[in-house]
């Protein structure tokens, strides 16, 4: 065995074995100054269920509910620059506008966060479906790199493509007490589960896209949108099959003047202002076509 190897190996074993005990969930003795100091490492509980957020509004249950995702939190930055940071920019959008929803009546209201925790990407769109949420907005804030200059909104729904792998997968995971869309699909057969829930995922992706529209026509002359405003991709938070969703990329982090705009009182304000309208003539019209 080489020099080389040997002094390698003197250096990761120690590595090898916290990392063993972490994983195993073990604690650690170690003798320091004649005494013996025990490093315990709290593991996850697999069987925990994801804890729901509080609901602020009306108490009457037929009025629509909202659920706000403020991107990032805890050690998830997200994306960041000297002066900013992208958790925090996103957090004080989502109170600005869930304090407009509230105010003005009518809507109830969710947050998957309200201050700097994290949660776990995958969750965020459970926990829209285990609300029974009407509509689900998710804000973020985007990076250009070392690009200069790149400013402006974009509104992402989930792809075609994307929506109908998730809607397969959904089909397959789910067991047989599930409903989606108000339809049980207790007893059905595979096949019929799997029509369902595609049927049920473009009839969502519909409502999103007229959401997504309803963003950017409101937001005409107010928020600042990027040339390539209206985009789609295979977003994680957006395959719930039956909450119509959207991911809003607020601005860029990145650009000085947009990050100071959007960390604002009046950048907030905008914000809330427009998507409140926006929200509110969602549901006006999903009403008048139920």
């Amino acid at each position: 065995m080489s020099y080389r190897l040997q002094i390698g190996l003197l250096f990761a074993l120690p590595v090898l074995l916290v990392g063993a005990l972490y994983a195993i969930g073990a604690s650690i003795p170690v003798p320091v100054l004649g005494r013996d100091y025990v490093v315990r490492i709290a593991l996850p509980d697999g069987a925990a269920t994801i804890g729901l957020p509080e609901i602020a509004g009306p108490s009457d249950p037929s009025r629509p509910l909202v659920l706000i995702d403020a991107g990032h939190g805890g050690p998830d930055l997200g994306a960041v620059t000297d002066d900013y940071r992208e958790k925090s920019i996103v957090l004080g959008l989502a109170l600005a506008l869930r304090d407009r929803l509230l105010e003005e009546g009518g809507i109830r209201v969710a947050m998957t966060r309200e201050n700097d925790s994290f949660i776990v990407l995958e969750e965020r769109a459970e926990i829209a479906r285990a609300m029974g949420a009407d509509l689900f907005l998710s804000i973020h804030a985007d990076s250009a790199g070392e690009q200069e200059g790149v400013a402006g909104a974009s509104i992402y729904t989930l792809s075609e493509t994307a929506s109908s792998e998730a809607a397969a997968r959904f089909a397959e995971r789910e067991n047989d007490a599930d409903i989606v869309n108000g339809v049980d699909l207790s007893g059905q057969d595979r096949a019929v589960n799997a029509i369902l829930v595609e049927l049920s995922q473009r009839r969502t992706s519909e409502q999103s896209d007229q959401f997504a529209r309803l963003i950017e026509r409101e937001g005409q002359g107010t928020l600042q949108f990027h040339p390539q405003a209206r985009r789609s991709a295979a977003l994680a938070v957006l395959r719930a099959p039956d909450v119509p969703g959207v991911l809003f990329e607020s601005g860029f982090v990145t650009n000085p003047e947009e990050a100071e705009r959007l960390a604002s009182d009046e950048g907030r304000e905008r914000f809330a202002d427009v998507m409140a309208r926006a929200i509110r003539i969602y549901f006006a019209r999903q009403s008048i076509e139920s």
